[in-house]
């Protein structure tokens, strides 16, 4: 075979080649961006059906009856008597980041430390039940670092996933139980539709003597205290 003839075979394999690369590639540009864009849609969709149902939400109301609103400080309280005081902080294993629990109970009843509550939604002013929102405590930490609610690492121990402050802000959401008192839960579908999350309610787990909050187990109850309206 003449070395033209070869030349000739080669030239047109490389054009049929990239023809065919050329091809592939357009096809595979054309997929991921209309998987981006099919993405994209389901979440805009999925988003639009779950803000225009959770509008519909009541209001969480508080010890008073009056619906909780944003930016108003309130004390967590336990929903049953005789177990502990409100909501507060503590120390965790190395000091920082610290731990979210309850008062212990003494003499005196204590209420813990206030917090504020703040709905995801822009806009929103009122808590809604079962709508994303976040906690932060009103007081400045030893850690210096952000009073944000968060869920930490899981303890290899107990399995349970304890609620702290600081680093990346977490979603929380107050739902109405079967009896009618409200639980925490950490399950921020509102933020993101279509994501997969280990939903958890909190609960009380107890270590070195403090009752702390954390995941993965029975809920607790809990009802709400405006400040303004508490006993000091």
């Amino acid at each position: 075979m003449s070395c033209l003839k070869i030349s000739s075979y080669i030239f047109h394999y490389h054009i049929l080649n990239t023809s065919i690369y050329t091809h592939t590639t357009v096809n595979r540009s054309m997929v991921m961006k209309s998987t981006a864009f099919l993405v994209l849609s389901v979440w805009l969709v999925v988003s639009m059906i779950v803000t225009t149902t959770a509008s519909h939400q009541p209001a969480v109301l508080d010890t008073d009856g009056q619906p909780l609103q944003s930016g108003v400080e309130y004390y967590i309280l336990p929903a049953v008597t005789d177990v502990s005081g409100g909501v507060t902080l503590f120390e965790g294993k190395n000091n920082c980041p610290l731990l979210v629990g309850q008062e212990p109970l003494g003499p005196e009843f204590s209420l813990g430390l206030p917090v504020t509550l703040e709905p995801f939604a822009e806009g929103e002013t009122i808590i809604r039940e079962d709508r994303d929102l976040t906690v932060t405590f009103q007081v400045f930490s030893i850690c210096i670092q952000s009073t944000i609610w968060r869920v930490g690492e899981e303890n290899p121990k107990t399995r349970r996933r304890p609620v702290v402050i600081a680093g990346e802000r977490d979603y929380f959401r107050i739902q109405k139980n079967e009896t009618g008192i409200y639980d925490i839960v950490w399950c921020p579908t509102e933020v993101c539709p279509i994501c997969r999350f280990r939903c958890g309610s909190a609960g009380i787990v107890v270590e070195n003597g403090n009752r702390l909050l954390a995941l993965d187990g029975p809920a607790f109850p809990f009802q709400f205290t405006r400040v303004s309206n508490s006993a000091v």
